[in-house]
Order: structure tokens, then sequence, then C-alpha cells
């Protein structure tokens, strides 16, 4: 049984939940991580091997933990992948942890809860998703608020970027990209990170927060910029008249809490990754 008041549990230890770990471990927080096929290299993590969709692999985990930062990926791109992880999984873990012990609950979903806008997006804003992916993340949304009221936080990110990040980079250097006029929104993984830590301890936070960085771009700008920093040619745009598909998101609320960005503008984060 785990007794200590600073206990951090990873629910899907990738990239993020690892960046994340190492400002908790610095505030003090013990750190499990969860994954089907633990790392065996050395790490200041305790791994856990279980699965998420096999809820007998979760028999002999521990129960208790005072925060929990689920930051999970599903296996594939399907309706099936995100049921299996993001309902059943989530669902599985819901029922094997012992609630009353939990002091905070962070929800790594996505933006894509929201649908395309001409206006500006916040956490106000009616999510209204067009794809499953949307759909399946935003009733994971709805369920955990609904088994933990008062203590689950979810964070939706935009499309996020950084070290080990770069397959847009590499794209543009092939050539084969082509922009449009809609809306692109960035996160920085750093960001991103201090953002979840940033949640996990954060007093009295609100249910939801949008983390992107303050500039929105549109595809046609943020491609083109991009492009003459890697030597890449000037991508053509496409020619589907689309500048109402994209929506521009607005992270006021995550700035209001006290949250201040490290990389503000995409195109600045891109530069230090080009040149650095």
């Amino acid at each position: 049984m785990i007794m200590h008041d600073k206990t951090l549990l990873l629910a899907g230890a990738g990239d993020l939940a690892q960046r994340t770990a190492v400002i908790m471990q610095e505030l003090g927080f013990r750190v499990w991580g969860l994954r089907r096929n633990p790392p065996t290299n050395h790490s200041t993590i305790q791994w856990l091997s279980a699965d998420l969709s096999r809820p007998t692999s979760l028999a002999n985990l521990p129960k208790r933990f005072s925060h929990v930062l689920f930051a999970a990926a599903p296996d594939g791109r399907s309706p099936q992948h995100y049921q299996t992880l993001f309902g059943d999984g989530l669902n599985t873990l819901l029922n094997h942890l012992d609630l009353d012990a939990l002091q905070r609950w962070v929800f790594v979903s996505s933006t894509a809860v929201y649908g395309p806008s001409s206006d500006w997006v916040d956490e106000t804003t009616p999510a209204l998703p067009q794809g499953f992916n949307g759909q399946i993340l935003l009733a994971a949304e709805q369920a955990l608020h609904a088994r933990l009221p008062n203590k689950a936080v979810v964070l939706q990110p935009s499309g996020l970027y950084g070290p080990d990040r770069i397959q847009l980079l590499e794209r543009l250097q092939l050539g084969n990209v082509t922009t449009s006029t809609a809306w692109a929104n960035r996160f920085h993984i750093t960001d991103a990170a201090r953002a979840c830590a940033h949640l996990l301890t954060l007093d009295n936070p609100l249910p939801c927060y949008i983390g992107t960085d303050d500039h929105p771009w549109s595809i046609d700008q943020l491609y083109t910029q991009l492009a003459s920093m890697v030597g890449a040619p000037t991508p053509t745009l496409g020619s589907t008249p689309d500048a109402n598909l994209g929506k521009r998101l607005s992270n006021a609320r995550l700035r209001a809490s006290g949250f201040e960005l490290q990389w503000p503008n995409a195109i600045a984060g891109y530069k230090a990754l080009i040149q650095p």
C-alpha cells in the first residue's frame, strides 16, 4: 500500500508523461508509470506492467495514488482503438483505483472535441466533434467528470511539436506538402508537459483547459515560413476552399490560471528546433 502523500501514476507513460514526471519529481512526487511493456533502462520512474484493455492485468497493482495523469495513446486511429482505450480502459483504471485517496486526475484529451469555427474557440464553445476521435474523447471527458466531479481536470492540447516531433519539417523538405487557408494551432511539447504539471498541482482548477500557444496561424502562413527556414520549396495551396474548416484556439483560461508559456509562438519554437 502506498502511503506517501505525493504519489503520481502515469497512465500511459510516453514522451509527454515522462516529461511531466521530471517536473513532478522536482516538486517532491514519487512517480509510477503504467505501460504494457515498461522500459528496461534505469529510470527514476517506478514501472508497472499492465494493459488497460485487460482488467485482470491490474489485479496486483497499487490502488492508492494522490494524483493521476492519464496521457495514454491508442494503438491505432480507428473507432475500436479509441473506444478500447478511452472508453473501456479509462473505466477499468477508475474501477481499480481507490478514488477516495485521489486528489487530482488530469486527463489529456484533444481539441478535436470542438468542431470547425470561424470564431475564436475557448472552453465555453459548445463541443461539437466532427470525427469519431473527438466524439469518443468527449464521451470520456464526460464520464470522468461524472465519476470525479471535483477531482478531474481535462487538458485539451492542440497539435504538439518539439524535439522528436518534426515530421512536418521532414515532409516540407521532401516537397510533398500542400497548404490551406484553414487555421493551425500548435503547442510545444515542453509547454504541454508544464501544463500537465501545472494542472496536477493547481488549487481550485476549472474542469477543462485548452492547451495551445498564443498565435494561431493559417496553415498557408505557417508552412510557408517553415519551408523557408529549412530551405524547402514554397508549398502550393490546395484547391479545396477550406477557410472555415479549422478553428482559432484561445488559451486565455490557461493563462488566467497562472500558466506562462516558454514557447508562445510556433514559428520561434520551430526555429529553435531547426537552428538549436
